[in-house]
């Protein structure tokens, strides 16, 4: 009896520790996968030019699936994104629409949180957008007379306090002198970010809109439903990414975007590539 006792003592101590082994090799695979996830904060205007960019880092890199779990990416105005990651939201990286929010977080003291240099990685273009109204005028004094003369039509921009698309925009029609009087007329539809006004525009709720051109470019819009403004006609927008926290993988990307190879997919998405 004593003997088969023992065994039985025996038996479940040695399945004891096989299930306590089983649970560790869990625990570390799970920690292996949320390593190998690299979790993006991206400005919305991204969403067209990213998945490119993401699929080319992969390809160029020839990584094996088993190197790469995931890459995450969470798209949203830059405002937004960095109200996120103040509050602690866990991005590896943050590619903002402006310079603002990356510096902002640069000078920031958090609490177990690094926070890199910033980089630029690319500049993006402001157009006119329409489909419901050819855009015939191809001079900027024309073009504000259409506006103008167009009485009952709607204008979106993204928001300017969140979007820094929607804050070139607003700087735009100021130095045309024309903001205050579209707002007395609330002519003016304001989107939370350029997502949003993009699709104002395309879906035909508001007549003309202030978009980014990655986003006509992505669509093949017509030459006739979009101009494309002067890039010194409105404040730069000069596109900053920061790394946050310790990822190598975070780090890595980065340098991609800035490579040769990176910044040509920015000037076939209809951007200007980093100053």
């Amino acid at each position: 009896m004593m003997v088969k006792i023992a065994a039985l003592v025996g038996a479940l101590l040695m399945l004891n520790a096989c299930m306590q082994e089983s649970a560790v090799s869990e625990a570390s695979a799970a920690d292996t996968e949320q390593a190998q996830t690299l979790r993006i904060a991206a400005a919305a205007n991204l969403s067209d030019v990213l998945p490119k960019i993401i699929a080319g880092y992969k390809k160029d890199n020839n990584l094996p699936a088993q190197t790469i779990h995931d890459i995450d990416v969470t798209y949203a105005s830059s405002g937004k994104l960095y109200a996120q990651i103040i509050a602690g939201a866990p991005y590896d990286i943050f590619l903002s629409a402006n310079q603002e929010f990356p510096a902002k977080l640069a000078d920031t003291s958090a609490q177990g949180v690094t926070f890199h240099e910033p980089f630029t990685y690319a500049q993006g273009q402001l157009a006119l957008y329409s489909v419901t109204k050819p855009l015939a005028e191809r001079s900027p004094t024309a073009l504000i007379e259409r506006l103008m003369s167009d009485t009952t039509a709607k204008i979106t921009i993204a928001n300017p306090k969140l979007a820094p698309y929607g804050a070139s925009a607003k700087s735009y029609l100021q130095a045309q002198k024309i903001y205050n009087t579209l707002e007395q007329q609330k002519r003016l539809i304001q989107a939370e970010n350029i997502g949003q006004a993009f699709q104002y525009v395309y879906t035909g709720n508001v007549d003309y809109g202030f978009v980014a051109q990655s986003q006509l470019t992505a669509i093949n819009a017509k030459p006739e439903q979009f101009i494309t403004l002067a890039p010194a006609s409105y404040p730069a927008i000069l596109q900053d990414g920061i790394v946050i926290g310790d990822s190598a993988m975070a780090t890595d990307f980065s340098d991609y975007l800035l490579s040769t190879a990176g910044q040509q997919h920015f000037l076939q998405a209809g951007y200007l590539t980093a100053q």
